[in-house]
């Protein structure tokens, strides 16, 4: 199935995937790409080196800059903000911008802020991290969304 794009979001890029959802006052740069089956939620700003996987919802009021990669079934929450430059100066651009992947099966709450001060760092692709500086927090991240865990059981 084609994506659908409301009539208000201006779409520069053909490189949207089948079944995608864009909703209104949606801004994409000419050469975004974005996967298949995508909800991207009004008022939304894609910026030109940015891919977005397949499955992903993007909420209302987040802006993606250049750099940034958004791999398969991600979730980002409203107003979440990035940033790929960590001094920022009016008319002053860095030789080369951030880059940030936001990892598989991800999901990010709402007005979260991801900005150049924070640290981040590798985990076992299972737990929760949060803070500044950064930590461990409790939990993991399925990998089957919608069924019985598969590493603990629980229901989800």
């Amino acid at each position: 199935m084609s994506p659908r794009i409301h009539p208000t979001a201006e779409v520069l890029s053909t490189q949207i995937g089948e079944s995608t959802t864009i909703w209104q006052f949606v801004v994409v740069l000419a050469k975004a790409r974005i996967g298949c089956d995508c909800n991207i939620c009004s008022h939304v700003f894609i910026e030109d080196d940015v891919v977005i996987g397949d499955r992903v919802t993007i909420k209302n009021g987040v802006q993606l800059w250049n750099g940034l990669r958004v791999e398969d079934d991600v979730f980002i929450g409203p107003n979440v903000t990035f940033t790929n430059d960590k001094f920022p100066r009016s008319k002053v651009y860095p030789s080369a911008f951030l880059q940030t992947i936001i990892q598989e099966g991800a999901s990010i709450g709402g007005g979260g802020d991801f900005a150049g001060c924070y640290h981040w760092q590798e985990g076992d692709g299972r737990g929760r991290i949060c803070g500044h500086p950064i930590r461990s927090c409790r939990g993991h991240r399925c990998r089957q969304p919608g069924t019985d865990c598969w590493l603990c059981g629980a229901g989800v």
